[in-house]
């Protein structure tokens, strides 16, 4: 064997030790604990999008995503808008904050698997390939990945929150309503980056700057529904 074709097929034989096929779908041997693939997915959550769609997960797999998923965005929400929140943003939130955290809980699986679909066939629109399988993929993993920054913008809140007494250029609207805003651009960029690699679209940028737009959209209609009583 010549030393080219050495070269040529040294990458394949350790590709063929570090994947096995179970008939279903094609795993990896490393990086399988859930802590890891986390941390795989923050530096390159395309491959690691791609990883799970090839092993076809099921939907029990999923769905176990996105209600870890759910808990988190439970508890953040619960800590910068009921334990600990912000003198502006206590201002904005509605009394009966804690009723519709309970209910967003229970309805926001629900709003996942309704966005996942809309988004994917908006995909699908501008020339995406991939399945409602594919894109719940990408979805349900990129919300998962993306909740322990929510967890972590919402302890920056309550810091925020018992600081402002001592140091009150906290308490500007700007500064203190920082967390909240920002909490939302990991969420929209994992997701997006995820749905990217499920649509086989060159860049995520459009994505996301899609998604980013939508998601603003959303957020004002709510700031406009909230101040004429409507929510």
């Amino acid at each position: 064997m010549s030393s080219a074709e050495s070269k040529v097929g040294a990458p394949l034989e350790s590709q063929n030790e570090d994947q096995f096929s179970t008939g279903v779908g094609t795993y990896q041997t490393e990086h399988n604990g859930l802590a890891m693939r986390v941390l795989d997915a923050w530096k390159d959550m395309r491959a690691s999008t791609r990883r799970l769609i090839d092993e076809k997960p099921s939907e029990g797999r999923l769905l176990f995503y996105i209600l870890l998923s759910d808990m988190v965005f439970f508890l953040s929400w619960a800590l910068k808008a009921v334990v600990a929140p912000t003198l502006s943003a206590k201002s904005m939130l509605p009394a009966e904050i804690g009723i519709w955290l309970i209910v967003a809980l229970f309805a926001r699986t629900a709003a996942v698997y309704v966005f996942s679909l809309a988004i994917g066939m908006g995909m699908r629109m501008f020339g995406g390939k991939g399945s409602w399988k594919s894109t719940r993929a990408g979805v349900f993993w990129g919300s998962f990945v993306a909740a322990p920054f929510g967890l972590f913008f919402a302890l920056v809140t309550v810091i925020f929150a018992s600081l402002e007494t001592q140091f009150p250029f906290l308490q500007d609207a700007f500064i203190s309503q920082a967390p909240y805003w920002m909490s939302l651009i990991p969420f929209v960029y994992f997701i997006s980056a995820g749905v990217a690699e499920a649509h086989h679209t060159k860049q995520v940028f459009p994505v996301f700057a899609g998604m980013t737009l939508v998601a603003m959209v959303l957020w004002f209609v709510a700031l406009y529904m909230r101040a004429n009583g409507i929510i």
